[in-house]
């Protein structure tokens, strides 16, 4: 299974949904494209609604688009399931990131 990207953009708000699974295979693309595609974004909304599965690979690139919006502005995430909150729980993320 692969990742697909989406961006919707509004002004300087960016929603990025993601869907597949963000692992060491496709961790690359997000990052690649968080580079290239959010160097304007100053409220960054994630939407995980479709994202099945999220790796180490995948948490070193969510934090470092979180460090990357700390020094410009927002970063939420929205409809994290109930696996990928686990994750985040047990990794310490609740804590450095906005889950709504």
């Amino acid at each position: 299974m692969s990742l697909t990207i989406e961006k919707k953009n509004e002004g300087t708000k960016d929603t990025v949904f993601l869907t597949g699974r963000l692992d060491t295979a496709t961790a690359p693309e997000l990052d690649a494209f968080a580079g290239k595609e959010l160097a304007n974004t100053q409220e960054l909304v994630l939407d995980f609604a479709r994202l099945e599965y999220i790796s180490s690979a995948g948490l070193r690139v969510i934090l470092k688009m979180q460090k990357l919006m700390n020094a410009k502005g927002s970063m939420k995430l929205i409809h994290v399931s109930d696996v990928i909150q686990e994750v985040f729980e047990i990794t310490g993320f609740v804590d450095i990131l906005t889950i709504e």
